[in-house]
This record gives C-alpha cells, sequence and structure tokens, in this order.
C-alpha cells in the first residue's frame, strides 16, 4: 500500500464517524486537508483503543502501549497501519512535535486509571493530555507555534473537551463508569453520583451543569478569536470549532440544563448550519 493509499485509508475513518465538530478543511490545500484527517483518524483510533468495550482496562494499557510503539516505529522506518504510516508521514514532513500525539495516548491511559475528578483545575490538567494535543497539531499542520496562538487554541480545546463531558454525563457513567463533574463541585451542591443515573436531573444537578458548561462557554469565548488568526483558508474550520462548542452550551442550556434526560446533538443539518453561519459571520468581519 502506498503512502497516498495509506492516506486515504485514514481519510475513510475520518468521515466514518459522526461527531459534534468538523474535520473537513475543505477549503483547505489538498495536502493541508489529508494531514488534517491523518491526525483526526489518528485520533480517533487512540480514543478507541482506550475506549474498547470488550477489553479490560489492564488489555487496554497493553494496547495503548503497542500503539505508541507503532508510533515511534512509523517515524523511524516502514510501517503496516495505515493510519500509522499516515500521521507519520505529516509528522516528518510538517516537522511537528511529537508530544503532542503521545499525551494523547497518556490521556487514553489515564482514563483506564483514573475515573473520578477532584477539582475542576484537576480537570484542566487531563484536557492538557486529552484535548489541548489535537488543537497544537492542528496548528502544526498550518505552520502555527507561537505561544499566543497556542493559548487560544489550548482554550478552544479545553472548552470543547469539558462541553462534551457535560453533554454525555449520563452515557459516561453508564458506560464506562466515568464521572468528569468534579467530586468538590458536587460535594457543593450535594450531588451525588446516584443522581446522574436518573430519568431527569434533580435541581442541584441542573445547577452544577449550569456551572460547568459557563465554564466552558468562557474558555470557547476566551479561544474565539483565534478564527482569525489562521489562514484564510482554514478560518471556517476553526470558527466551526468554536460555534459548535458553543452550539452545544446553548442548546444545553434550552433544555433547563439537564443532560440526563436528553443528550443534545446538532447532526449533520446543524452543522451545516453551523457553518453557514460562521461562514457569514466571516464575511461580515465578525467574530464567531
Amino acid at each position: 500500500m502506498t503512502t497516498r493509499a495509506r492516506h486515504v485509508a485514514a481519510d475513510e475513518i475520518a468521515r466514518g464517524h459522526d461527531e459534534n465538530f468538523p474535520v473537513a478543511f475543505l477549503l483547505a490545500p489538498a495536502d493541508v486537508r489529508a494531514d488534517m484527517h491523518a491526525i483526526y483518524a489518528y485520533c480517533r483510533v487512540t480514543d478507541d483503543i482506550g475506549d474498547a468495550g470488550e477489553a479490560t482496562p489492564a488489555e487496554r494499557l497493553v494496547a495503548l502501549d503497542a500503539w505508541e510503539r507503532g508510533l515511534a516505529g512509523a517515524l523511524e522506518g516502514p510501517a503496516d497501519d495505515p493510519v500509522l504510516v499516515a500521521v507519520a508521514d505529516a509528522i516528518r514532513r510538517r516537522r511537528l512535535d511529537v508530544e503532542p500525539f503521545t499525551r494523547l495516548i497518556e490521556a487514553n491511559r489515564m482514563d483506564q486509571r483514573v475515573s473520578r475528578w477532584q477539582r475542576h483545575d484537576d480537570l484542566l490538567g487531563y484536557c492538557a493530555y486529552s484535548a489541548m494535543p489535537v488543537g497544537r497539531m492542528v496548528l502544526g499542520v498550518l505552520g502555527i507555534t507561537d505561544p499566543d496562538r497556542v493559548a487560544l487554541s489550548d482554550a478552544t480545546c479545553a472548552g470543547l473537551q469539558l462541553v462534551n463531558f457535560w453533554q454525555d454525563i449520563r452515557r459516561d457513567l453508564e458506560e464506562r463508569d466515568r464521572v468528569y463533574l468534579p467530586r468538590e463541585d458536587m460535594d457543593l451542591l450535594g450531588v451525588g453520583v446516584d443522581d446522574l443515573r436518573a430519568d431527569a436531573a434533580s435541581p442541584a444537578l441542573r445547577e452544577l451543569i449550569r456551572w460547568e458548561v459557563e465554564r466552558a462557554r468562557a474558555l470557547l469565548t476566551r479561544g474565539a478569536p483565534l478564527r482569525g488568526m489562521v489562514p484564510r483558508r482554514a478560518r471556517l474550520d476553526v470558527g466551526m470549532f468554536t460555534a459548535g462548542g458553543l452550539w452545544v452550551c446553548d442548546s444545553i442550556a434550552r433544555q433547563g440544563y439537564d443532560t440526563i434526560a436528553s443528550r443534545p446533538a446538532p447532526g449533520a443539518r446543524g452543522r451545516a448550519r453551523m457553518a453557514a453561519g460562521v461562514a457569514w459571520r466571516m464575511l461580515r468581519g465578525s467574530r464567531p
């Protein structure tokens, strides 16, 4: 299989997942688009290994170690896995820092060892492994490494990660036995884990979700100027990350901060409307 064929395989993985947020970069040059899809496929496969439902935590740790060794091997020479070949090709050509790629693997190791979080700051520390590296990979493909824009990306990615947690509270508990709501916040408002298993959110849980969603919104708003600070042909996609996160924040608010009874998700039509809104604001020169 040629390197191009492996990029095609990575592209198929990227297109095969229905996510809240875009990975298309349709307006970007073809080589940028291919590398973005390779990165997305790498992130998707890494997370799939860490979330493999049929495996035990110990088995997932073994698989993650093998995946990291596979990445190192692909960077040094020939490899068989199409995703690793494609992402290693992108890393070499773009001279990307490898640390964000290994940090994402470490985030998935953390998921095997930690299922509860004590403080919001601890959760942000987790985001430095699970979310912020993805933004740094994207910026690296765009040739952006300066601290100011990286900081904006970090804020955006942390906001996206957090709002995804608040969108999936019940699913994370039932399918993965993970509770990302900080324990000290739950204790402060008198919310217990059993409240997350109810048919609907209690008033105290709604208040807690409102609190956490507004923290996520603040991060997304802080990072929003990044859209105007990337190459023009990437601005729609970067703007969509922020718009998607804010859409989820607004949707959670509209349903009274109850994501236990119902999980908000934009779907294909919602993403299309978001893209149109971002494009319109770009034409008007306004912020996301």
